[in-house]
């Protein structure tokens, strides 16, 4: 397996965590705040905290540029220097592509803390999850296919997903699990729009843009939908928090970062994670014990995982003679 492979499947996996863990943020926010509110804050907190970051990380991309101009010809730098100066803050793909993830995401979001009022917590975990046979599927429409072996590991994932957050082994299709299950759709588009931009551009720029455009979309509704306060807002401060920094500044982005060169169904298989995250942090931080039906359920996924990363064999056509 490539070393780039390795890296983005670890900070797809770094993704995961942080969204499994901040599942508990989520919830308590949702107990002073409304959804449109609760997703224009943390998506606002997401874009602000990433402003900082792409400040630094250009200056050390000019440091790194300064550094190899200074071995080459004087012709050269100037050329160099020429592009460097031509180049726009923010190129027009990028600012394609933040808007594109910006809309999907927005709508993705707000679609799951919506369903998730009107359904428990279960099914709107395994339905948001859904993305993971979903996204193979959307594949096949962009001639992406996937092997057998990976639809061997969105099988496994299903069946860990199910003995996982099915507890109630009820599959009835309510008001709440048909948004949920919107949701879900709009988060494979979400994955299938980073897949096809994020090699076109910086993504830490586009993962800016899109918190931006989510976040004013999201207030937009707000106003015209529900009653905000300031003092709900601050009442539900560190669960705004957490999910704006954490989960949508630092996890989105590396999203962004990790889906690069990677395909669009293992990221989606070891993105669906969060899941069994969420249950094994409610285990270790709250206490709650794990049943063996969804102990068993993450094996399957961890399982299912594992395959999705292992390197198939090159096949060889039969030597003439």
């Amino acid at each position: 397996m490539k070393k780039t492979q390795i890296r983005n499947s670890f900070l797809l996996l770094l993704t995961a965590t942080i969204w499994g863990t901040a599942f508990v943020a989520q919830s308590v926010g949702m107990d002073y705040v409304e959804p449109f509110t609760f997703t224009f804050a943390r998506s606002i907190i997401g874009g602000l905290v990433l402003i900082p970051c792409i400040w630094f990380l250009r200056k050390l991309k000019e440091r790194e540029n300064k550094a190899v101009s200074g071995a080459t010809a004087g012709a050269e730098i100037k050329t160099g220097a020429a592009a460097a100066a031509g180049r726009p803050l923010i190129s027009k793909t990028e600012w394609i592509g933040g808007i594109c993830c910006g809309l999907a995401l927005c709508a993705a979001s707000n679609f799951q803390q919506i369903g998730i009022s009107y359904t428990t917590v279960g099914k709107a975990g395994f339905i948001t999850a859904l993305y993971v046979v979903i996204v193979p599927i959307m594949g096949l429409f962009f001639r992406k296919r996937a092997s057998f072996l990976i639809w061997i590991c969105v099988a496994l994932s299903v069946a860990g997903l199910y003995l996982l957050c099915m507890t109630e082994g009820s599959l009835t299709l309510a008001y709440g699990d048909f948004l949920v299950l919107i949701c879900a759709i709009l988060f494979s588009v979400h994955i299938m729009v980073i897949d096809y931009f994020s090699p076109k551009g910086d993504g830490v720029v586009m993962s800016c843009i899109q918190f931006f455009v989510c976040g004013i979309l999201s207030g937009i509704v707000m106003l015209f939908t529900e009653n905000p306060s300031f003092e709900n807002m601050m009442a539900a401060k560190m669960p705004i928090l957490y999910a704006g920094v954490l989960s949508s500044g630092v996890a989105y982005t590396l999203q962004i970062v990790g889906q690069k060169d990677m395909n669009p169904t293992v990221a989606s298989l070891i993105l669906c994670l969060e899941s069994v995250v969420s249950a094994l942090a409610g285990w270790l931080i709250l206490g709650e014990a794990l049943t063996t039906r969804e102990f068993l359920g993450c094996v399957l996924m961890f399982a299912a995982i594992v395959l999705a990363q292992l390197p198939m064999p090159k096949k060889t056509g039969r030597k003439r003679k």
